[in-house]
């Protein structure tokens, strides 16, 4: 009788983006920053979606189709998020569950980041690029989503009320600039207004195009008293002062010394 072989599982391919991170991105981070280690480098440590609830706090179903599709576009099961505290105006009670939420870290951080940028956000109506200036200062970038239809895995005909969520993005950058260039890197497309360092590189463009002018009219002046001391040498007769000119000007001055001193000698009579 023969044994019966156990199928061998096969290993989930690495995440393609993961791969030009550490192919591309890292390699053009080092160089432009000047990074002593590439652990230096900034690199994405996780990714945080929201998905408030609003008025469907209050219907059991609603809030199920909500956990259902961030848990659909996610890949893993959201928590739920509760209120602190009690808020008559809003008929709000401590404990009721106004949102989910779900954190995103290592291969599936970069899956959904890969799906967003190259599949999501594309299918946005209107689509001028993403806002440069949502970057919080401490190099984390958050953006929203008016409708959770823009990705694939929801089903159009199952949904039964358009929701938004919130993306955040958590990085190990320093200062914005750092974690801008990280996420170009990785194809996020940004808008060109409003991006960070834009004031400074404008500013050296402008700097550069102002040395640029003055060294190509000095050029330009050089050029022009060169080729003028070569006719000079070539034909000196014809820009040499004819003697006649320089006596005249001689006797002038001397007849205007002696008119002057005349009329003094008037004045004093």
């Amino acid at each position: 009788m023969e044994a019966t072989v156990a199928p061998t599982s096969q290993a989930a391919p690495p995440p393609r983006l993961r791969d030009k991170y550490e192919q591309e991105v890292l390699p053009a981070l080092t160089q432009k920053f000047g990074y002593s280690t590439p652990m230096e480098a900034p690199r994405l440590e996780k990714i945080t979606l929201n998905m408030g609830l609003g008025k469907e706090k209050q219907d059991k179903r609603s809030f199920e189709l909500a956990q259902e599709q961030l848990a659909t576009i996610a890949g893993q099961q959201p928590s739920v998020r509760r209120a602190r505290k009690s808020v008559a105006s809003f008929k709000l009670r401590e404990g009721m569950p106004v949102g989910v939420s779900v954190t995103l870290r290592r291969a599936r951080m970069w899956e959904f980041l890969d799906r967003l940028v190259s599949i999501a956000v594309p299918r946005i109506r209107d689509f001028r690029g993403l806002n440069p200036r949502s970057f919080d200062g401490r190099g984390n970038y958050s953006m929203g989503v008016k409708e959770q239809l823009i990705f694939p895995e929801i089903d159009y005909d199952s949904v039964d009320v358009v929701r938004g969520l919130d993306v955040t993005i958590t990085t190990s950058a320093k200062t914005d600039l750092e974690a801008f260039e990280l996420l170009l890197g990785l194809g996020m497309p940004f808008a060109q207004e409003g991006r960070p360092g834009q004031a400074e590189r404008e500013a050296k463009e402008k700097e550069a195009e102002e040395e640029q002018r003055k060294e190509e009219a000095r050029q330009k002046a050089e050029v022009e008293q060169a080729a003028l001391e070569q006719l000079k040498e070539e034909n000196p007769e014809a820009y040499a002062k004819p003697e006649g000119e320089d006596e005249g000007a001689a006797e002038g001055g001397d007849d205007d010394e002696a008119g002057e001193t005349a009329e003094e000698s008037s004045e004093n009579g």
